[in-house]
């Protein structure tokens, strides 16, 4: 009886020998596998601890080495940790972009080195990249890959706005100005400026981008004859037209081929976004590279249809088009709306033109855009207007690398659960789980002694 125990137990040991040798194995295989290959997986709600595509698109177009130097102390009086809490967040870019180098300075242990660089704010951090640096004191994704999309946009793009004629201003803050989208622009590396024909005279040959929108007053025929000859050099324009008159343009919309409808888009559609019908969605978008996995909501408030005619030498697409189940109004826009087969146009509707063709070695690129409210200030924040407007000039500047990124909102910085659930998770921790774990000890532990 004694040999056989003896035998049992031997046997029993080498099992158990067995199984932790097995076990030691695998999880040295596992960590061989985690330390060579390195698998994240970002479960919250936006995945707001990873970064977005958008940012990880410019990282890896960004060919060359970032260097980044963080000038702060270990503590800081209201954030604490501040080191820690900036290094984790540009671990997020290291990780996708393994020679970006991250350097961190204490300006109290070396503030001639601070002094030197110019640091004004604790925490305040130098980006350079190919020669050229900027300075980031806000860490957020939304201002660090902005910060490197200026780096990274290769030489000056010169954005010039058509003035003089009471149109909407790059840099003006009425409702129907454009300068919130200017600034905009410019946070991403665009040089924004002002063009005015009675002053400068012709375009400046560096220009890589005109903007016209609805001038308010007639157009004089020389300042018409600019713009014809910046179209013929082959530069590049958005044009966006709104339903008023074209005040002298319409020897531009002749030249590019397109037909400007008369009268307003109307969308019922819009009702479903507890918008006014005259608020056109876009409801599709063309096969095109500023519309490339693009698939967001647009709202272009009073738009006109914008027609291309056929042409040998101009590459064109409608860009946009709404009002699927609409019609352009060439009536008064009164409470009674209603399609008139004899005088409106059925829907779709394309609004938007995009049309490049090639002059002197060198591709000039066009967008035609039926609404110049909706990159106004009152707009601007409608959908994702603000996107596609600076898709349209990254595409116009030849920067097609580039694309537009906006922050994304915390979702699920807070949970909160209702009462049954909170009452079954404690229930379930505090009293299920331990009754189970005590029952199977106690079960392993009257086997063994059965033995």
């Amino acid at each position: 009886m004694s040999a056989m125990n003896s035998k049992r137990r031997w046997h029993w040991l080498v099992q158990s020998g067995l199984f932790l040798a097995l076990v030691a194995a695998l999880a040295g295989l596992l960590g061989y596998l985690a330390w060579e290959n390195r698998i994240q997986w970002d479960v919250s709600h936006n995945a707001r601890n990873s970064l977005s595509p958008a940012s990880i698109d410019v990282l890896k177009n960004m060919n060359g080495p970032i260097a980044i130097t963080v000038y702060a102390t270990a503590q800081d009086a209201q954030l604490g940790n501040i080191s820690k809490i900036i290094g984790d967040f540009l671990a997020l870019y290291q990780r996708i972009k393994p020679d970006l180098t991250i350097t961190f300075v204490d300006p109290d242990e070396h503030p001639q080195r601070a002094q030197a660089a110019g640091v004004q704010v604790n925490g305040e951090t130098v980006v350079e990249f190919n020669g050229r640096q900027e300075r980031l004191a806000t860490f957020n994704e939304q201002a660090l890959t902005n910060l490197l999309m200026r780096l990274a946009r290769f030489g000056d793009k010169r954005v010039m706005g058509l003035a003089g004629h009471g149109e909407r201003r790059l840099d003006g803050i009425a409702s129907r100005d454009l300068g919130e989208f200017g600034k905009q622009l410019t946070s991403r590396g665009f040089t924004v400026r002002v063009y005015n024909p009675a002053i400068i005279g012709h375009l400046p040959v560096d220009t890589s981008v005109l903007i016209i929108t609805s001038p308010q007053v007639d157009l004089s025929e020389g300042t018409v004859e600019k713009l014809l000859v910046y179209v013929e050099r082959g530069g590049n324009l958005l044009w966006l037209v709104d339903q008023e008159p074209l005040h002298g343009l319409q020897p531009l919309a002749e030249r590019l081929g397109l037909t400007l409808t008369a009268g307003v888009v109307v969308d019922p559609q819009a009702e479903q976004l507890r918008t006014p019908v005259t608020f056109a969605r876009g409801a599709s978008y063309a096969q095109h590279p500023v519309t490339n996995n693009f698939d967001y909501p647009t709202i272009f408030p009073f738009a006109r249809q914008i027609a291309l005619n056929e042409s040998e030498d101009w590459q064109s697409v409608a860009l946009v088009e709404t009002a699927q189940s609409g019609w352009v109004e060439t009536g008064k826009l009164d409470s009674g709306l209603a399609f008139d087969p004899m005088y409106d146009v059925a829907g779709p509707v394309p609004i938007a033109a995009a049309m490049s063709r090639t002059v002197q070695d060198h591709e000039q690129r066009i967008v035609v855009i039926g609404s110049g409210h909706f990159l106004a200030n009152a707009y601007l924040g409608y959908g994702k207007n603000l996107d596609f407007g600076i898709n349209v000039l990254n595409w116009l500047a030849a920067d097609d690398d580039l694309i537009a990124i906006q922050p994304r909102a915390t979702l699920d910085s807070n949970l909160q659960l209702a009462e049954p659930a909170l009452t079954m998770i404690a229930w379930s921790f505090l009293i299920v789980l331990p009754l189970i774990f005590l029952t199977s000890g106690a079960m392993i532990w009257w086997k063994r002694r059965r033995k």
